[in-house]
């Protein structure tokens, strides 16, 4: 959750809440053949600091950070 100002609220200690964990993002490799829920299968051809490139066989596609549907094979 975030505050008005876009700024991310901090945890109190007395809160009776856990703290919020953030997600870890997978970190591609060149090369790793992975799988798309909606595009199938496919091999990481470019990287970015927050997308990769994944070739799958009639096109390419470039898949922006978090990668909720990629998953390496």
């Amino acid at each position: 959750m975030t505050t008005r100002s876009g700024s991310p609220r901090r945890h109190l200690e007395t809160s009776p809440f856990k703290p919020r964990v953030e997600p870890e993002i997978e970190q591609f490799e060149i090369d790793d053949r992975v799988s798309h829920q909606s595009h199938g299968l496919g091999r990481v051809i470019g990287q970015e600091s927050a997308a990769v490139t994944v070739d799958f066989g009639d096109y390419t596609r470039r898949i922006v950070s978090p990668f909720h549907l990629l998953e390496r094979l």
